[in-house]
C-alpha cells in the first residue's frame, strides 16, 4: 500500500519539527549559515537586474496590440520569478551539497530510531564533500539541458506563453529530485535507479517536490525551509522505502 499522493506537506511539516529538535540543531546551523549569506547576496543582486530581465523577454508589440503588455506583463514576471528562484535554488544546493547530505544522513538516524547519535566529526562531514558535489554535477547535468530548452522556448514569441508552467512543472520535479537524492545517494542508490525509484512514486514525489517549492518560494522563510526540505526528503525516503519493502514481500 502506498502513502497518500498529498502525503508532501506532511513530510515538511514533519521536516521541520525535526531539525528544531536539540539533537539536530547544530547540523542545521551550517547549511542555515551558508544559505542565509548566498540568498541575501543573491537577491541583493536580482533586485537590481529584474526589471531589466522581463524587458528583455517580454515581446515586442505593434502599437495596435499595445493592450496585450498589460496581460503578458505579469506572466513575464511569474516566469523571470520563477527562473531566477530556481536558479538561485540550484546554486544554493550545490555549495550546501555536503551540508545537506550530512544533514540528511543525521537526520535518518534518528528517524530509524537508533539508540545513540554520531558526535560531530569535521573529518566525516570533510569526506562526504567529493562525494556530494559530484552527486550535484551529476544533477546539474540533468537539469541543464532541459533548463536552456525551456529558456530557448522563453525566448520564442507567442510560443513562450507557455514558458512560465513548463517551468513550474520542471522546477517541481527538481525538488523532489534535489532534496530525496542526499538520502538515496548516502543510501548508495545510484543516480538512474533514484531517478526510476521517484518516478515509480511520480504522485507522492511531485507532491513533495510542490510544497517544498512554495515554501522556498516565501523570502526570508526559505532559508529554514531549505534544511527542512533536507529532513523531509528523509522522511520521505525511509517511509516510502520501507512501504515499497514491504509490498515486495
Amino acid at each position: 500500500m502506498q502513502a497518500p499522493v498529498l502525503s508532501g506537506p506532511q513530510y515538511l511539516r514533519e521536516g521541520l519539527k525535526l531539525v528544531m529538535s536539540p539533537n539536530l540543531r547544530l547540523f542545521v546551523l551550517l547549511p542555515l549559515a551558508v544559505n542565509l549569506l548566498l540568498f541575501g547576496g543573491l537577491i541583493y543582486f536580482a533586485g537590481h537586474q529584474f526589471s531589466l530581465w522581463v524587458d528583455a523577454l517580454m515581446p515586442t508589440l505593434p502599437s495596435w496590440l499595445s493592450f496585450l503588455t498589460y496581460i503578458l506583463w505579469p506572466l513575464f514576471v511569474a516566469l523571470v520569478v520563477l527562473m531566477v528562484f530556481f536558479t538561485f535554488t540550484l546554486v544554493a544546493n550545490i555549495i550546501a551539497a555536503p551540508f545537506n547530505g550530512f544533514l540528511a544522513e543525521k537526520v535518518e538516524v534518528v528517524v530509524r530510531g537508533e539508540d545513540t547519535f554520531p558526535a560531530f566529526s569535521w573529518a566525516e562531514l570533510i569526506a562526504m564533500v567529493p562525494r556530494t558535489l559530484g552527486r550535484e554535477m551529476r544533477k546539474l547535468g540533468y537539469f541543464l539541458p532541459r533548463a536552456i530548452g525551456l529558456f530557448i522556448l522563453s525566448l520564442i514569441p507567442v510560443v513562450n506563453v507557455v514558458a512560465a508552467p513548463l517551468w513550474l512543472i520542471f522546477g517541481v520535479w527538481m525538488m523532489a529530485i534535489q532534496y530525496i537524492d542526499y538520502p538515496a545517494d548516502n543510501n548508495k542508490m545510484s543516480w538512474q535507479d533514484m531517478l526510476a525509484w521517484l518516478r515509480s512514486k511520480r504522485w507522492q514525489s511531485l507532491g513533495f517536490g510542490g510544497i517544498t517549492y512554495l515554501a522556498l518560494m516565501i523570502p526570508l522563510v526559505n532559508v529554514l525551509m531549505m534544511p527542512a526540505a533536507v529532513a523531509g526528503a528523509t522522511l520521505f525516503w525511509v517511509r516510502e522505502e520501507g512501504l515499497g519493502r514491504t509490498s515486495q514481500r
